[in-house]
């Protein structure tokens, strides 16, 4: 045996023993920067800080490569109302250190984000890959829920059984896997329910932003209101809708492979959960 093979012997037997685990999580978040409401009024949007950011972070710190991704491979958005202390237990201090962690990532720069397309994930095979993460901000309804190579890749995680994690509006992206997708979005957005179909999901009990706490936040649309809630939807594709007990507060809720986190106050324990998951 020569001194690189020892080595390398050396080092699994170490990682064994501490329970130690360099695994690549895929980050998915949407292309886009706006979510379209009803009556052609329009939201500026992308991803909430906090929501991906700390769970990023627990990641990198426990030293697991992140991966991002969006469909189309363009630089994600922050939503700037998310860029306050409120987010962060009004921690000042906090805020600042996710904000430079973000920076330093170059993650929204448009010539120098490091984020590929779900084409060029699937080209270099799912298997690559342990876990995926996909935090909130009203971005997902716009585009991840409908996303046809979002679906294949989400499908492929509940065959294998891989953790597969989702906070605040990010479980929406869920639908993506529904035989027709966009169909069951189109009959939400015209105000119908549509019928229950075959979902890979169904029966899955998980959590999402509630209606509830969408209607307190309808004055963060600046007057206007969306064409459906996430909640409705889930639970008309087959989900088991879990809530918290007082709006706002943070909740997980785990099944199978699935976390899912309900609101802001629920990343932190939904990347503590997926860490954990990696070990």
């Amino acid at each position: 045996m020569n001194l690189m093979t020892r080595l390398a012997a050396a080092l699994a037997l170490t990682l064994a023993a501490t329970g130690a685990y360099a695994a690549n999580v895929l980050v998915v978040l949407s292309d886009e920067n706006h979510l379209d409401l009803k009556d052609g009024k329009v939201l500026s949007t992308g991803f909430y800080l906090n929501e991906l950011m700390q769970p990023v972070k627990l990641l990198l710190d426990a030293g697991h490569e992140v991966t991002f991704a969006t469909p189309q491979g363009r630089a994600p958005t922050v939503d700037a109302s998310s860029v306050t202390p409120a987010y962060f237990g009004n921690d000042a201090a906090q805020l600042k250190v996710h904000k430079d962690l973000l920076e330093k990532l170059a993650l929204t720069s448009p010539t120098a984000s490091p984020v590929v397309s779900l084409a060029r994930v699937e080209q270099q095979g799912y298997a690559r890959f342990d876990a995926v993460y996909i935090p909130g901000g009203h971005a997902p309804m716009q585009d991840l829920l409908k996303s046809p190579a979002l679906g294949r890749l989400l499908a492929d995680f509940h065959q294998r059984n891989k953790t597969t994690a989702l906070v605040c509006h990010g479980p929406i992206a869920l639908l993506s896997t529904l035989p027709d997708a966009a169909g069951f979005v189109a009959k939400l957005e015209a105000g119908a329910l549509p019928a229950t179909p075959k979902w890979i999901y169904s029966g899955y009990q998980m959590t999402v932003i509630s209606n509830q706490e969408e209607e307190q936040a309808k004055p963060l649309l600046g007057g206007g209101e969306m064409k459906f809630y996430p909640q409705t939807a889930l639970q008309r594709a087959g989900a088991r809708f879990s809530s918290n007990a007082t709006p706002w507060t943070g909740h997980v809720v785990v099944d199978r492979e699935l976390i899912t986190g309900q609101n802001p106050a629920s990343a932190l324990e939904v990347g503590r959960r997926l860490v954990e998951r990696l070990r």
